[in-house]
């Protein structure tokens, strides 16, 4: 059945104020430029020495969110929420780590400087400022212009895969899965950037849709990416994947009754904190060593932030 958004009596749309302009752009692109780095740099170890090419235009993605991520540290202090910043989203504490041991194994130098930087931050100080206004501003179309770009290469790689003119380790399905973030952040920014707003109702069905979608197919990624004897640990992530996909159904179901909605976002959240714990042990093990897998240190905290994120976002809509 074809999913129907989530309609409210209020008002669809309303213009977002510039002190708000600004900590939204900022706590978006402190989270999403890094994941778009670190989509960069997880496609630029996943190719032969027979796709150079394609190898380097990976590693220009990966320096080019590199400095965008950059860009909006250096102008953040006390410019996005508190929460942010303590969600876990932005960096956790194997975020460093996990860069450390990832650039070892790879050769593939990470600028860990970004994430000190990022730990330094602190939030809620915020005035309204013309200066700061319109150096979001610029952010903002840098983002778009990237993402753009890197859009159409995610793209061209999975067309080229799916055709049999390139190997890579990367499931196609995972290629699909970074595309639709892209997109996403993409979709986010331009937004933020037209100084749109919607509804807190519409804006919560739209999140929860996304990533309900993201949090199941990283369940059934772990699953594929683990050693065949991680039995255990295979099994947890099939349960958490069907648990994922029940929660999504059940949403498609309460897209017209606000009451449904509330139950399905506190069934959610409890379901993506039993996720989130289970990303955070396999974290520790991959980072210790104690978990046979072919996940990339990077890639096992890349999605444990992600469910940090998700978590912060469904604690905002049981308030609604």
């Amino acid at each position: 059945m074809e999913q129907q958004p989530y309609t409210s009596p209020r008002p669809a749309e309303k213009t977002i104020s510039g002190a708000e302009f600004a900590k939204r752009s900022l706590s978006l692109h402190l989270f999403f430029a890094r994941i778009m780095k670190e989509h960069s740099f997880f496609m630029q170890t996943s190719f032969t020495q027979k796709d150079q090419n394609l190898i380097n235009q990976a590693d220009y993605f990966r320096k080019s969110f590199a400095g965008l991520l950059m860009d909006a540290v250096a102008v953040s202090n006390g410019a996005v929420s508190k929460d942010v910043l303590a969600s876990g989203e932005l960096i956790t504490q194997y975020t460093l780590k996990a860069e450390t041991a990832s650039s070892f194994l790879t050769g593939v130098p990470l600028d860990t400087e970004i994430t000190r930087s990022e730990a330094a931050l602190t939030g809620d100080g915020f005035t309204e400022n013309p200066a700061l206004d319109r150096q979001v501003q610029s952010i903002n179309s840098n983002a778009m212009s990237l993402t753009r770009q890197l859009i159409q290469f995610k793209t061209g790689v999975l067309s080229s895969v799916l055709s049999c003119n390139v190997f890579t380790t990367n499931y196609p399905s995972l290629l699909h899965h970074v595309t639709e973030e892209a997109e996403f952040y993409l979709s986010m920014t331009t937004r933020l950037q037209n100084r749109e707003d919607v509804n807190p109702e519409k804006e919560a069905f739209m999140q929860e849709t996304f990533w309900d979608d993201i949090m199941e197919e990283h369940a059934e990624f772990i699953r594929g990416m683990l050693d065949p004897t991680e039995m255990e640990l295979i099994i947890k992530a099939n349960d958490l994947a069907y648990e994922m996909e029940d929660i999504s159904e059940q949403l498609k179901q309460a897209a017209d009754k606000m009451a449904a909605f509330r139950k399905v976002t506190n069934d959610t959240y409890a379901a993506v904190k039993r996720l989130r714990d289970f990303k955070t042990a396999g974290t520790q093990g991959i980072l210790e060593c104690k978990v046979k897998s072919v996940i990339i240190p990077l890639l096992s905290d890349h999605v444990l932030r992600e469910a940090n994120h998700y978590l912060r976002l469904l604690g905002m809509y049981q308030r609604l």
